[in-house]
Protein backbone atom coordinates (compact mmCIF):
# COMPACT_ATOMS: atom_id res chain seq x y z
CA UNK A 1 0.00 0.00 0.00
CA UNK A 2 1.09 3.54 -0.61
CA UNK A 3 -0.20 6.80 0.67
CA UNK A 4 0.14 10.07 -1.13
CA UNK A 5 -1.45 13.43 -1.83
CA UNK A 6 -1.88 15.16 -5.18
CA UNK A 7 -0.73 18.78 -5.29
CA UNK A 8 -3.53 21.25 -4.95
CA UNK A 9 -2.86 24.98 -5.17
CA UNK A 10 0.87 24.30 -5.27
CA UNK A 11 0.87 22.36 -1.97
CA UNK A 12 1.59 18.65 -1.66
CA UNK A 13 -1.22 16.38 -0.52
CA UNK A 14 -0.22 12.99 0.98
CA UNK A 15 -0.54 9.56 -0.62
CA UNK A 16 -0.12 6.09 0.87
CA UNK A 17 1.17 2.87 -0.81
CA UNK A 18 -0.07 -0.50 0.48
CA UNK A 19 1.69 -3.59 -0.85
CA UNK A 20 3.46 -6.44 0.96
CA UNK A 21 6.42 -6.43 -1.47
CA UNK A 22 9.03 -3.80 -0.65
CA UNK A 23 10.43 -3.79 -4.18
CA UNK A 24 6.96 -3.05 -5.59
CA UNK A 25 6.43 -0.20 -3.14
CA UNK A 26 9.83 1.23 -4.04
CA UNK A 27 9.01 1.12 -7.73
CA UNK A 28 5.69 2.89 -7.32
CA UNK A 29 7.19 5.45 -4.95
CA UNK A 30 9.81 6.40 -7.53
CA UNK A 31 7.18 6.55 -10.27
CA UNK A 32 4.77 8.72 -8.30
CA UNK A 33 7.28 11.03 -6.63
CA UNK A 34 8.64 11.88 -10.08
CA UNK A 35 5.21 13.21 -11.10
CA UNK A 36 4.27 16.85 -10.47
CA UNK A 37 1.53 17.01 -7.88
CA UNK A 38 1.99 13.50 -6.49
CA UNK A 39 3.84 12.91 -3.24
CA UNK A 40 4.12 9.57 -1.42
CA UNK A 41 4.22 10.12 2.33
CA UNK A 42 4.09 6.55 3.56
CA UNK A 43 4.09 2.82 2.90
CA UNK A 44 2.45 -0.17 4.55
CA UNK A 45 2.86 -3.92 4.10
CA UNK A 46 -0.25 -5.07 5.98
CA UNK A 47 -3.77 -4.01 6.93
CA UNK A 48 -2.65 -3.23 10.49
CA UNK A 49 0.15 -0.99 9.29
CA UNK A 50 -2.19 0.73 6.85
CA UNK A 51 -4.80 1.37 9.53
CA UNK A 52 -2.22 2.78 11.93
CA UNK A 53 -0.76 5.03 9.26
CA UNK A 54 -4.13 6.38 8.17
CA UNK A 55 -5.12 7.19 11.72
CA UNK A 56 -1.82 8.99 12.33
CA UNK A 57 -1.13 10.77 9.03
CA UNK A 58 -4.55 11.10 7.36
CA UNK A 59 -3.50 10.76 3.68
CA UNK A 60 -5.74 11.79 0.80
CA UNK A 61 -5.31 8.75 -1.45
CA UNK A 62 -4.20 5.14 -0.90
CA UNK A 63 -2.99 2.78 -3.62
CA UNK A 64 -3.79 -0.72 -2.33
CA UNK A 65 -2.86 -4.23 -3.42
CA UNK A 66 -5.55 -6.80 -2.59
CA UNK A 67 -3.14 -9.64 -1.77
CA UNK A 68 -1.27 -8.76 1.43
CA UNK A 69 0.76 -11.38 3.25
CA UNK A 70 -0.95 -12.33 6.51
CA UNK A 71 -3.88 -10.00 5.86
CA UNK A 72 -6.28 -8.90 3.16
CA UNK A 73 -6.42 -5.83 0.99
CA UNK A 74 -10.19 -5.91 1.41
CA UNK A 75 -9.76 -5.75 5.18
CA UNK A 76 -7.28 -2.90 4.74
CA UNK A 77 -9.74 -0.95 2.59
CA UNK A 78 -12.56 -1.31 5.09
CA UNK A 79 -10.32 -0.57 8.06
CA UNK A 80 -8.85 2.57 6.53
CA UNK A 81 -12.24 3.93 5.52
CA UNK A 82 -13.60 3.26 9.01
CA UNK A 83 -10.81 5.46 10.38
CA UNK A 84 -10.83 8.04 7.61
CA UNK A 85 -14.12 8.04 5.64
CA UNK A 86 -12.89 10.73 3.25
CA UNK A 87 -9.90 8.67 2.09
CA UNK A 88 -9.90 7.88 -1.63
CA UNK A 89 -8.74 4.38 -2.52
CA UNK A 90 -7.46 2.94 -5.78
CA UNK A 91 -7.05 -0.85 -5.85
CA UNK A 92 -4.14 -2.07 -7.97
CA UNK A 93 -4.13 -5.85 -8.17
CA UNK A 94 -2.91 -8.82 -10.17
CA UNK A 95 -6.43 -10.26 -9.90
CA UNK A 96 -8.80 -9.61 -12.81
CA UNK A 97 -11.73 -11.82 -11.82
CA UNK A 98 -15.23 -10.42 -11.47
CA UNK A 99 -15.35 -11.60 -7.87
CA UNK A 100 -12.25 -9.68 -6.81
CA UNK A 101 -13.39 -6.50 -8.54
CA UNK A 102 -16.91 -6.65 -7.13
CA UNK A 103 -15.67 -7.24 -3.59
CA UNK A 104 -13.09 -4.45 -3.79
CA UNK A 105 -15.73 -1.96 -4.90
CA UNK A 106 -18.19 -3.18 -2.29
CA UNK A 107 -15.48 -2.74 0.36
CA UNK A 108 -15.20 0.91 -0.61
CA UNK A 109 -12.55 1.19 -3.32
CA UNK A 110 -13.12 4.09 -5.70
CA UNK A 111 -11.22 2.53 -8.57
CA UNK A 112 -9.65 -0.70 -9.75
CA UNK A 113 -6.65 -1.11 -12.03
CA UNK A 114 -4.66 -4.25 -12.75
CA UNK A 115 -0.90 -4.60 -12.43
CA UNK A 116 -0.83 -4.96 -16.19
CA UNK A 117 -1.79 -1.28 -16.43
CA UNK A 118 0.74 1.07 -17.97
CA UNK A 119 2.45 3.54 -15.57
CA UNK A 120 0.65 6.44 -17.23
CA UNK A 121 -2.69 4.72 -16.53
CA UNK A 122 -1.82 4.34 -12.85
CA UNK A 123 -0.83 7.99 -12.55
CA UNK A 124 -3.97 9.13 -14.33
CA UNK A 125 -6.05 6.78 -12.19
CA UNK A 126 -4.64 8.29 -9.00
CA UNK A 127 -5.38 11.81 -10.19
CA UNK A 128 -8.96 10.92 -11.17
CA UNK A 129 -9.67 9.10 -7.92
CA UNK A 130 -8.30 12.09 -5.99
CA UNK A 131 -10.73 14.31 -7.92
CA UNK A 132 -13.65 12.19 -6.73
CA UNK A 133 -14.09 10.17 -9.91
CA UNK A 134 -14.43 6.42 -10.35
CA UNK A 135 -11.67 4.67 -12.25
CA UNK A 136 -11.77 1.23 -13.85
CA UNK A 137 -9.37 -0.47 -16.23
CA UNK A 138 -11.19 -1.16 -19.54
CA UNK A 139 -11.21 -4.92 -18.98
CA UNK A 140 -12.51 -4.36 -15.44
CA UNK A 141 -15.31 -2.09 -16.63
CA UNK A 142 -16.39 -4.87 -18.98
CA UNK A 143 -16.52 -7.33 -16.09
CA UNK A 144 -18.72 -5.03 -14.04
CA UNK A 145 -20.99 -4.46 -17.02
CA UNK A 146 -21.42 -8.21 -17.15
CA UNK A 147 -22.12 -8.22 -13.42
CA UNK A 148 -25.07 -5.92 -13.97
CA UNK A 149 -26.43 -8.22 -16.66
CA UNK A 150 -25.56 -11.46 -14.90
CA UNK A 151 -27.43 -11.00 -11.65
CA UNK A 152 -27.16 -14.67 -10.74
CA UNK A 153 -23.42 -14.27 -10.11
CA UNK A 154 -22.94 -16.24 -6.92
CA UNK A 155 -20.00 -14.23 -5.65
CA UNK A 156 -22.19 -11.14 -5.38
CA UNK A 157 -24.12 -12.94 -2.63
CA UNK A 158 -21.08 -12.99 -0.36
CA UNK A 159 -20.03 -10.22 1.97
CA UNK A 160 -16.42 -9.00 1.58
CA UNK A 161 -15.39 -10.96 4.68
CA UNK A 162 -17.08 -14.14 3.45
CA UNK A 163 -15.37 -13.66 0.10
CA UNK A 164 -11.98 -13.41 1.80
CA UNK A 165 -12.60 -16.57 3.84
CA UNK A 166 -13.52 -18.39 0.64
CA UNK A 167 -10.47 -17.06 -1.19
CA UNK A 168 -8.11 -18.26 1.54
CA UNK A 169 -9.85 -21.63 1.78
CA UNK A 170 -9.61 -22.06 -1.98
CA UNK A 171 -5.88 -21.46 -1.77
CA UNK A 172 -5.61 -24.37 0.67
CA UNK A 173 -5.37 -22.50 3.99
CA UNK A 174 -6.57 -24.43 7.02
CA UNK A 175 -9.24 -23.09 9.35
CA UNK A 176 -6.53 -22.20 11.87
CA UNK A 177 -4.47 -20.39 9.21
CA UNK A 178 -7.47 -18.37 8.05
CA UNK A 179 -8.39 -17.49 11.63
CA UNK A 180 -4.85 -16.28 12.29
CA UNK A 181 -4.67 -14.24 9.06
CA UNK A 182 -8.02 -12.56 9.68
CA UNK A 183 -7.57 -12.18 13.46
CA UNK A 184 -10.69 -14.20 14.18
CA UNK A 185 -11.36 -17.39 16.13
CA UNK A 186 -11.42 -20.78 14.37
CA UNK A 187 -15.04 -21.14 15.44
CA UNK A 188 -15.92 -17.87 13.69
CA UNK A 189 -14.21 -19.07 10.52
CA UNK A 190 -16.18 -22.32 10.63
CA UNK A 191 -19.38 -20.30 11.00
CA UNK A 192 -18.40 -18.22 7.98
CA UNK A 193 -17.69 -21.37 5.96
CA UNK A 194 -21.11 -22.72 6.88
CA UNK A 195 -22.78 -19.49 5.70
CA UNK A 196 -20.73 -19.52 2.50
CA UNK A 197 -21.76 -23.09 1.71
CA UNK A 198 -25.41 -22.17 2.24
CA UNK A 199 -25.21 -19.10 0.01
CA UNK A 200 -23.33 -20.91 -2.75
CA UNK A 201 -25.29 -24.15 -2.40
CA UNK A 202 -22.05 -26.09 -1.95
CA UNK A 203 -22.10 -28.77 0.72
CA UNK A 204 -18.43 -29.76 0.44
CA UNK A 205 -15.09 -27.98 0.21
CA UNK A 206 -14.55 -29.65 -3.14
CA UNK A 207 -17.60 -27.84 -4.53
CA UNK A 208 -16.39 -24.60 -2.94
CA UNK A 209 -13.02 -25.03 -4.61
CA UNK A 210 -14.68 -25.74 -7.95
CA UNK A 211 -16.71 -22.52 -7.69
CA UNK A 212 -13.62 -20.57 -6.62
CA UNK A 213 -11.75 -21.75 -9.71
CA UNK A 214 -14.76 -21.04 -11.93
CA UNK A 215 -15.05 -17.48 -10.66
CA UNK A 216 -11.33 -16.77 -10.88
CA UNK A 217 -10.42 -16.70 -7.19
CA UNK A 218 -7.64 -19.17 -7.98
CA UNK A 219 -6.24 -20.08 -11.36
CA UNK A 220 -5.82 -23.77 -10.59
CA UNK A 221 -6.26 -25.78 -7.39
CA UNK A 222 -2.81 -26.04 -5.88
CA UNK A 223 -3.71 -28.66 -3.29
CA UNK A 224 -6.77 -30.28 -1.81
CA UNK A 225 -8.61 -28.61 1.05
CA UNK A 226 -9.50 -30.75 4.04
Amino acid sequence: MSAFRPIRNASHDPHLLVDDHAVVRTGYRRLLDAEPGLHVIGEAASANQANAFVRRERPDVALVDLSLKGSSGLEAIRGMLARLPGLRILALSMHESRGHVTQAMRSGAHGYLTKHSEPAEVIEGIRRVAEGKRVLAPEIAHLLDQEVVDRESLMAALTPREFEVLRLRAHGDSTADIASAMHLSPKTILNYLSLIRQKLDADTDFKLLHLAVEYGLVETPSRSVE
